[in-house]
């Protein structure tokens, strides 16, 4: 997976469902994308915290791993956005801090200021999973399914479990015979987004974690994002028309 922003509850699911996780970090950054943005509440809404990237002659072409940060004026912006629409939360005295942390930890890498944020929180909630980075690894190639698969052949995996948004090209390239054909199982997951103790009349689903812990703190946090895994669906029982 590439590294989230202020991840959702099922990105922690997946890194809790595998023994190896790894940060797909030499692929394009989209812009837009979750990467750089992820939603908190504010006034019973959907709202956008937003990273700056800093601009370059080739934006284009940009890798997750060269994007820089522009600046870190966002941050106190972004901290308080989060004091202000939280500060009532059960949990907001233990956690608010935490995030204020890693908010300013001054990393200047869209890719490690996310993995230092998903790393530090896994720990925290007791996630003990094994994490890698793409760009660590050699002897890799290919784009998309196939670098994808040359991770999975470079780690020794036995299975992979891919997010349901990579099926749409995963299938196209007849992806899992690719896999099979190399001893490989290919699974996708399947999550539903659990309810928890959230301010506000209505329940928004797909927030950012930072919504969990404020609302629910450390102790209790796994075991809510526990409560939405369900068994993960080998590819040739996976339902591509309706996913």
């Amino acid at each position: 997976m590439q590294p989230t922003f202020n991840p959702w509850l099922g990105y922690f699911d997946l890194i809790n469902s595998v023994d190896v996780f790894v940060f797909l970090d030499n692929v394009q950054l989209a812009r837009r994308s979750w990467q750089v943005r992820n939603k908190i509440k504010a006034n019973g809404q959907e709202l956008f915290i937003t990273i700056p990237i800093k601009k370059t002659s080739h934006r284009n072409d940009l890798l997750i791993k060269e994007a820089i940060i522009n600046d870190f004026e966002w941050v106190k912006k972004a901290l308080r956005v989060i004091k202000h629409n939280y500060s009532k939360s059960e949990y907001f005295k233990e956690i608010y801090p935490y995030i204020e942390s890693l908010l300013l930890s001054n990393i200047n890498t869209v890719s490690e200021f996310n993995i230092n944020i998903i790393k530090n929180i896994s720990d925290h909630i007791g996630i003990n999973t094994n994490f890698i980075k793409s760009s660590s690894l050699h002897d890799l190639s290919g784009s998309k399914d196939d670098l994808l698969l040359a991770i999975c052949k470079n780690l020794n995996a036995t299975s992979y479990i891919s997010p349901q948004g990579s099926s749409a090209y995963l299938i196209e390239n007849n992806s899992g015979y690719k896999y099979e054909k190399n001893n490989i199982k290919l699974y996708y997951t399947d999550y539903l987004h659990p309810h928890y103790n959230q301010l506000g009349k209505k329940f928004i689903e797909y927030l950012g974690v930072f919504d969990l812990l404020l609302n629910n703190g450390f102790k209790k946090s796994l075991n809510i994002i526990k409560s939405g895994h369900k068994d993960n669906i080998f590819y040739k029982d996976f339902d591509y028309e309706n996913r």
